[in-house]
């Protein structure tokens, strides 16, 4: 009786996606820059990656498939430093689905130039939370958990904090890691900047931005799509804010890089009062997709 009832709890869980991970995670590893390399190395090392990031649990919440978070790692590896160590780059993208659509939109799209690792072929890889012994495990459960901050964010204002505080918690303990990527004098865009803006209560606005602009903009824009432009248009001034207190903020990068081209589409069939407004705020936040944004008014009287 007890295996039988055992067995069907474990159909139920598997059902109602009880054990299901977070993440669906594309994963790929480029070596063609790598001349001579045993390419069944990097098959391996893409398989381990895939079942690292898709296969652990991250957070204590329960996904069903449908709701997992959908997202994209490229890592692209230039140098093999040795037999078990290279050196390349890393991109992240996170998308969306849009509530009663079937559209899905960007809102991570960075690049990391300090992709800096040792991979052994068949050696376990191991994450632990309080050091950093292994690289390779912290940079991809660092932006595990940037992931899962701004897929929460986006549902639910500043949703993402404990997630942003785990990875900020893996920068803080890289500290003294030989890699870069980590540390604050090596750059000003790399993953220490990175949540040093987000949990900057200085620039608190940029998080209320990207809360208003998908819960009540995009989410919005299937029943009510002039309210839910109308959101958007609002919340871009958070963004202004943002830019006057410190115009070259490495988040302010990356929101553009996700959102310019997806901004456009939304505010060419805008109002011609609201299309002005919104360019005047682009043109000053981000002169440089300048080119882009003249597109918004080459819809006026259409």
């Amino acid at each position: 009786m007890k295996k039988t009832t055992i067995f069907f709890l474990f159909i139920f869980l598997v059902a109602t996606g009880g054990f299901a991970q977070e993440l669906r995670c594309n994963i790929s590893v480029s070596s063609q820059r790598i001349q001579g390399a045993n390419q069944n190395l990097f098959r391996t090392m893409q398989s381990d990656l895939y079942e690292f990031m898709n296969n652990r649990k991250w957070t204590e919440h329960v996904y069903s498939y449908d709701e997992k978070i959908r997202c994209n790692i490229a890592i692209r590896l230039d140098e093999q430093l040795s037999a078990d160590e290279f050196r390349g780059s890393i991109q992240v993208q996170l998308k969306r689905p849009i509530f009663n659509s079937s559209y899905e939109t960007t809102i991570l799209n960075i690049k990391d130039n300090d992709f800096h690792c040792r991979y052994v072929e068949f050696q376990p890889l191991e994450f632990n939370e309080t050091s950093n012994r292994d690289n390779l495990t912290n940079i991809l459960a660092f932006y595990a958990y940037v992931i899962l901050g701004f897929d929460y964010d986006s549902f639910s204002l500043e949703g993402g904090t404990p997630f942003f505080q785990k990875a900020q918690a893996i920068v803080n303990n890289s500290q003294n890691a030989r890699e870069k990527g980590w540390k604050a004098f090596e750059s000003e865009r790399n993953r220490y900047w990175l949540l040093e803006n987000i949990m900057n209560k200085s620039y608190s606005d940029y998080r209320q931005c990207m809360y208003t602009y998908h819960r009540d903009g995009l989410d919005l824009m299937s029943d009510k799509p002039e309210e839910g432009r109308a959101n958007i248009a609002q919340c871009l001034r958070d963004i202004q804010k943002v830019f006057r207190r410190r115009p070259s903020l490495y988040i302010l990068q990356m929101f553009f890089d996700s959102k310019a081209d997806e901004l456009v589409n939304i505010f060419s069939k805008s109002f011609p009062d609201e299309r002005n407004r919104v360019m005047t705020i682009l043109n000053e936040v981000d002169p440089s997709n300048g080119s882009k944004y003249e597109k918004i008014a080459e819809n006026e009287g259409l």
